[in-house]
This record gives structure tokens, C-alpha cells and sequence, in this order.
């Protein structure tokens, strides 16, 4: 019985050895993490960065120093990575952006001497010389408007065709163009001046001839109807003078005179923003204008003397000094002005006024 027993025991341990090793060994790499987590057990928020798995050895090897990779929306951090426990902790918390640095330094992205606070520079219109001649030349002695630098014209349709360029060559360095009469005649020529002596370059301004047969608004309504209003055109010009010539040979009294002038400057002031120009000759102005409208701007007509003398005491910006002006450019006589300044008076005054 000893003896019989013994085989009965190795042959149960037998048994019990091949109903183990039918399953053969558990694949190690197979085997996942456990989805659960217990308190011993902390999974980072921060993203871990593949690593390329090595054979299974008896003894671990050391685990190489990779930076942390960014996520895809991130830019990445061109800095060492720090390896201190407070950055380890950071890396447990909510994440937040990394400053970046920029291509350069900000401020380099500007001059040092840009003065933000500084008007933008207007670019300075070229002054064309005095080459006019003159068919009744006047002997102004030392006060001759040739001695002043900016001289310009005006015209109507009575001058015809005119070549700008070449106009603009003898010395036009601004033009006033005949626009409206009246309340209901406008200047067949005005719109074609109006818009070639713009492509030549010229400062341009526009003139209304005043009837005293007709109310002051409905000149300014015609006269605003016709002349566009542009940033840069010179101030507008209202023309008051006694003409035989013209259809209305009605003569109002100086009351009369300013207060119609006054209805009708204060409506072309209102629509273009710029205080009209007061045009006018040396009976007219004697008769209705001597100490009047000493606020207004001034453009004098005086083909035998200085203003000084035709109007004592009167400021003027313009003066015209000849009616029979000859000029290449221009087939016909042509009236000639000149601006009371030099230059920079003529800038300023432009910069001022359009």
C-alpha cells in the first residue's frame, strides 16, 4: 500500500502539470493598463510622449530625456524643458499658453522720430514763372505785379479752346472759370475748363456774374446746381460790378447791394465751407463796397494803378491787373492775375482754404 500509493501521487501531480501549461505563456505585450485608477495611482493630464518600445530585458534600461512634444494647435517652445518639481506640478494643472517670442522687438516696428501727433505733409504744387505778355502793357513802376511770385487767369467761354499745358506753362498757376450768370444762364465752356484745367494741374476756382434783376437765392440754387463741390477747388467768387453790356440794367441802392451779396454768400458759404470771394472793379466798389464786408477776402480789379491807390485801406488777395493778357495756349486776349504773397504765402493760403 506504502509502495502503490507513491505512483498514484506522481501521476496526479502529472496531470495536474499538463492542464496548466496547455495555454502557454500570457503575451506580455498584449496586456494593457487596467481603464480603472485607484488612489495610489495618479494619471497625468499632460499628453505623454510616445517612445519607441525596447526588448524586454532582465534589467531596465535608463529612460532617455525627451522634451514634452505640443499638441498640433500649439507652436512649439524652442527653450530647454525644465525638469524641477514645481514644473512637474505645473504639468498636473490646467495649461496654459506659452509665451512666444516675437520676430523682433516691438519697437522696432516704427521710427523713433515719427511724431503720430503731426499733420500729414501736403506736397507742394510747382510755381510756374511769369511769361505772359501784354497787348496794353502798363508801367506799374515799383510796385509791378510782375515782382510778385503766383500769377494766374480767368476765363469764360469768350476765350474758346485752350491748351492747359501750354496755358500753364506761361505762368497759370491758377485759373477762375466763368460758371453761371443770373439765375438761369451757365457758361457753355465751364464744365469742359472745369474739367480739363483739373487734368492739367491748375487750382481751380469757379465765378458767378451777379444780376440785380434777379433774387439772390435763386443765383446761389443755380450757381450751386452747376459748380461741384470739390475739397480742393479755390473758394468761390461772386462778381458784383455795374455792366452796360449785360441784360439787367437795373441799379440798386448800396443797401440794397450788400444785402443781396450777403443772402447769397452766405448760402455759397453754407454748401461749399469755404467763405466766398468778393470780385469786383473801382466804380462798383465806390459806390457800394467802400468799409463794407471787411471779413471777406477780396479780388480787385486795377488795370492802370496799384490797388493801394484804386482802394485805399482794402485788403486783397487777388488782383488783376491787365484784360488784354497774351498767352500761348490761348487764342484770344485773356485776362491776368496775380496772388497778393509770395511762395509760402500761396501754400499756406491754399493750405488754409481748400
Amino acid at each position: 500500500m506504502r509502495l502503490s500509493a507513491v505512483p498514484a501521487i506522481v501521476l496526479a501531480c502529472l496531470t495536474l502539470s499538463g492542464c496548466s501549461s496547455s495555454l502557454g505563456p500570457e503575451p506580455l505585450l498584449n496586456v494593457g493598463p487596467s481603464s480603472e485608477t485607484t488612489s495610489s495611482v495618479v494619471r497625468p493630464t499632460a499628453p505623454v510622449p510616445a517612445a519607441e518600445v525596447a526588448q524586454v530585458a532582465d534589467v531596465e534600461p535608463a529612460q532617455p530625456k525627451v522634451p514634452p512634444q505640443p499638441m498640433p494647435h500649439e507652436l512649439a517652445w524652442a527653450g530647454a524643458v525644465p525638469q524641477s518639481p514645481a514644473f512637474l506640478q505645473q504639468q498636473n494643472a490646467v495649461p496654459t499658453a506659452m509665451p512666444v517670442p516675437s520676430d523682433r522687438p516691438l519697437a522696432m516696428s516704427e521710427p523713433d522720430d515719427t511724431d503720430m501727433d503731426a499733420p500729414p505733409r501736403r506736397s507742394r504744387s510747382r510755381i510756374f514763372s511769369h511769361r505772359f505778355r501784354d497787348a496794353k502793357p502798363i508801367n506799374f513802376g515799383s510796385a509791378s505785379p510782375r515782382k510778385l511770385a503766383v500769377h494766374g487767369v480767368d476765363v469764360s467761354r469768350w476765350q474758346g479752346e485752350i491748351d492747359w499745358l501750354k496755358l500753364q506753362s506761361q505762368g497759370a498757376n491758377f485759373v477762375y472759370i466763368k460758371a453761371t450768370d443770373g439765375g438761369d444762364h451757365l457758361d457753355p465752356m465751364f464744365r469742359k475748363n472745369w474739367r480739363n484745367a483739373h487734368a492739367a494741374g491748375l487750382k481751380r476756382g469757379a465765378y458767378h456774374f451777379f444780376y440785380w434783376c434777379r433774387t439772390a437765392g435763386e443765383q446761389a440754387d443755380w450757381f450751386i446746381r452747376n459748380v461741384p463741390r470739390e475739397a480742393n477747388a479755390l473758394p468761390p467768387v461772386i462778381d458784383v460790378e455795374w455792366n452796360g453790356e449785360s441784360s439787367c440794367k437795373r441799379r440798386v441802392s448800396p443797401e440794397k447791394v450788400r444785402e443781396k451779396m450777403q443772402v447769397f454768400m452766405d448760402k455759397l458759404e453754407r454748401h461749399y465751407g469755404q467763405r466766398p470771394i468778393i470780385y469786383t472793379a473801382p466804380d462798383f466798389y465806390r459806390d457800394n463796397l467802400k468799409g463794407a464786408f471787411m471779413d471777406y477776402p477780396f479780388w480787385l480789379r486795377s488795370v492802370a494803378a496799384h490797388p493801394s491807390k484804386v482802394y485805399p485801406g482794402r485788403k486783397w488777395v487777388f488782383w488783376q491787373y491787365s484784360g488784354s493778357g497774351i498767352s500761348h495756349g490761348v487764342d484770344n486776349r485773356i485776362d491776368l492775375n496775380v496772388f497778393h504773397g509770395n511762395e509760402d504765402d500761396w501754400h499756406d493760403w491754399l493750405s488754409s482754404r481748400t
